[in-house]
């Protein structure tokens, strides 16, 4: 089959590899479509190994079609996804959001059951909080708001420029900021503060994460875009009796994940049926291209999910 690997001097290069076999519990799925993220720049680059055990292409999420039942499902993955066919764990396997089409789905899952697990379980986000985004725009941002918004909380985040502003208030967003441009720990204090935080960036983030809490408030970090160490106010946290709360989705055990996915399932997909939650993914690069469609995760600005065409869909559309 086609797949994409990963080059003893960190590029992206397609070849022909062998059909995975799958292990007692798990089910081929036949792929049209992967999503990218930015683990998998991570993992190019040398700096996010896949769990022991997994598969060693990069890829975390595709769409396509269960081989034992021909229904069409969404994968979440600890590796393989850049690839014709992967082996998934039944329960890893979602089916397809009603209404959504197999390249628009490819970029669901992970974001959603990340979202999910970390604002709902992990952080407690309920009706009429505030919580504070950090970059609206990407993939989990645009759907951290959308969901934030659904569950009925108040939403503020940050973007990369000025024009980017009104597009994550159409998302749902009550107050947005350029992080380039705006004194944020202020912006957010002035604001009231938040009761929740999702943070990407990571270290240099801290401590002004720990100082734009409320009391009682949970700062969740799922990325270290910005560094993996930071200096933490250690008063200041226990004067808010808040949390700091660090997660990861892609080494968790299969029951965790299967889960996670149900709580997502509940959840979300309801929202994603109904348009209240939708993920804006861009024009699909075919798979030869992954290296193109991981510089444009490099770059940023992007709005939503780039997603990988691993094969032609009839009447699939592009959002």
């Amino acid at each position: 089959m086609r797949a994409v690997t990963i080059t003893e001097d960190h590029r992206l290069e397609l070849t022909e590899v062998p059909k995975p076999v799958p292990a007692p519990g798990e089910v081929l799925v036949d792929v049209v479509a992967a999503g990218v993220n930015r683990a998998d720049l991570a993992q190019v680059a040398g700096h996010y190994p896949p769990p022991p055990g997994a598969s060693d292409l990069p890829g975390l999420e595709v769409s396509g079609h269960r081989r034992d039942t021909g229904e069409p499902v969404v994968a979440l993955l600890a590796g393989g996804g850049y690839a014709e066919v992967v082996a998934v764990p039944e329960g890893q396997l979602l089916p397809v959001p009603e209404g959504l089409d197999l390249v628009e789905a490819a970029g669901v899952v992970e974001v959603c059951a990340t979202v999910v697990s970390n604002l709902v379980t992990e952080a407690g986000l309920q009706a009429g909080e505030t919580v504070l985004i950090h970059g609206g725009t990407g993939g989990i941002g645009t759907a951290a708001i959308q969901i934030a918004r659904a569950l009925g909380a108040r939403v503020l985040t940050t973007v990369g420029s000025d024009e980017a502003i009104e597009v994550v208030r159409g998302l749902g967003a009550e107050l947005a900021w350029n992080r380039r441009t705006t004194d944020l720990r202020a912006a957010v204090k002035e604001a009231g503060g938040a009761d929740v935080i999702l943070d990407v960036v990571g270290g240099p983030a801290l401590a002004d994460n720990v100082a734009m809490l409320r009391e009682h408030g949970r700062l969740v970090i799922i990325g270290t875009l910005g560094g993996a160490t930071g200096e933490l106010p250690i008063g200041a946290l226990m004067g808010k009796r808040a949390r700091v709360i660090g997660t990861t989705l892609r080494s968790r055990p299969t029951e965790d994940k299967r889960e996670i996915l149900e709580r997502t399932r509940e959840l979300v997909w309801p929202w994603l049926a109904d348009g209240t939650v939708r993920i804006p993914v861009r024009s699909p690069f075919p798979l030869e291209q992954a290296a193109d469609a991981h510089a444009v995760l490099r770059a940023g600005g992007h709005l939503g999910k780039v997603v990988l065409r691993v094969r032609p869909v009839p009447g699939a559309r592009a959002a």
